[in-house]
């Protein structure tokens, strides 16, 4: 197959993918930054992630342990400072991703929270 032949097979075969600006729309291609991009994830305020990289020197929760808002959860050591993280409202702890001693990478999710009516029900109760 000649030169030209395989550019003709090969601008057959690439994907076009619509563009929509100022209501006019353009055909376009991926470059490999795009085609290779991972796709978008809302963030889920249940799961707290671990802002850079780092190691878990404490954890001071256990799974099914009801915490308020403020409550210590575990401390992430990165750049030599522990950053104390903290329960961002009162939940339950659903999962802990992580044990004393860990190494994390930027994003891992440390621990997932449930909301719970719980502790609504028991301050209440009080």
């Amino acid at each position: 197959m000649n030169k030209k032949a395989e550019e003709t097979k090969k601008k057959k075969t690439e994907k076009y993918f619509p563009l929509v600006v100022d209501d006019v729309t353009y055909k376009t291609r991926l470059n490999k930054m795009q085609e290779n991009r991972t796709s978008y994830t809302p963030n889920n305020p249940n799961h707290l992630k671990a802002f850079m990289p780092g190691n878990i020197p404490e954890v001071f929760v256990k799974e099914n342990d009801l915490v308020r808002e403020g409550d210590k959860l575990l401390i992430l050591e990165a750049m030599k400072m522990n950053n104390v993280i903290l329960a961002p409202f009162d939940a339950k702890i659903a999962r802990i991703n992580v044990n004393k001693a860990d190494r994390v990478k930027k994003n891992f999710v440390l621990i997932e929270l449930e909301e719970s009516d719980i502790l609504e029900a028991s301050s209440k109760n009080k």
